[in-house]
């Protein structure tokens, strides 16, 4: 993966919608060196908290399916190339080439085939992503507009804020920060369920960014509130620190 590459991930990075830990792990180090991208993270992450707590309806299936058909139908625009033809005097056609320019051509023209393989199967990678992180934020409203969702507000270490949503009905529960301090190097902010004592995996925060908007994996009727530790990049199977911040679910 390029640094140019990397540039392009800040939108997935954010809506945890990257295909492996190890992708998100190498935007993780490229935020850490390039300011520009951490500037773009922070904004777009405290954009997505404040269109998460807003009123939301899902993007149509039409709409959805045109984006998609003109990301994959993008191409990048074709080289200028300094072989053409020559008229001849007397108007017979074009000189004819010599073998090596011939074979340059065909060897350039494989070329292009490659590069433009690998730009269609970025743009559908890209449209993979677009997809999960439409997925996610249609989940993340809905959990905010059911019925019987329940809110509740806590003030966290170092000043944070923490909202918990939770929505019986869907079995479901959203967490968004505000004020969050970035975590040690190397290190991300883990979301455990509280089952009766026991701690499940729920996810991992947006990291380089002070406010964030995550679903919470899993089922969430059966606990009785959440926590938040400090774990390696990529996230553990159990805890392996203290609790920064707990919260119980909030009631009817």
């Amino acid at each position: 993966m390029t640094s140019g590459d990397l540039h392009t991930l800040t939108g997935a990075y954010v809506l945890d919608a990257l295909d492996t830990d190890e992708e998100r792990e190498a935007v993780e180090r490229h935020l850490a060196d390039c300011a520009a991208c951490a500037h773009e993270v922070r904004e777009l992450s405290e954009t997505a908290a404040r269109l998460g707590l807003a009123a939301a309806e899902p993007v149509t299936p039409v709409l959805r399916a045109e984006v998609l058909r003109r990301i994959a139908g993008v191409r990048q625009l074709p080289p200028v190339t300094g072989l053409s033809g020559r008229s001849s005097a007397g108007g017979r056609g074009l000189r004819r080439l010599p073998h090596w320019a011939l074979a340059a051509s065909l060897a350039g023209a494989v070329t292009l085939a490659g590069i433009a393989g690998v730009q269609y199967q970025r743009a559908e990678e890209a449209g993979r992503r677009a997809a999960r992180a439409e997925a996610s934020a249609t989940a993340v409203a809905a959990v905010l507009a059911a019925p019987d969702a329940r809110v509740s507000t806590a003030r966290l270490a170092d000043g944070a804020v923490g909202t918990l949503v939770h929505a019986p009905s869907l079995d479901r529960a959203v967490f968004a920060a505000a004020g969050m301090p970035a975590p040690p190097a190397g290190t991300v902010y883990q979301l455990w369920y509280d089952d009766a004592g026991t701690m499940r995996p729920a996810g991992l925060m947006a990291s380089g960014t002070a406010s964030s908007t995550t679903l919470l994996e899993g089922p969430a009727n059966r606990s009785a509130g959440i926590g938040i530790t400090v774990e390696p990049a990529g996230g553990s199977p159990r805890p392996t620190s203290a609790p920064v911040a707990t919260m119980t679910m909030p009631k009817a």
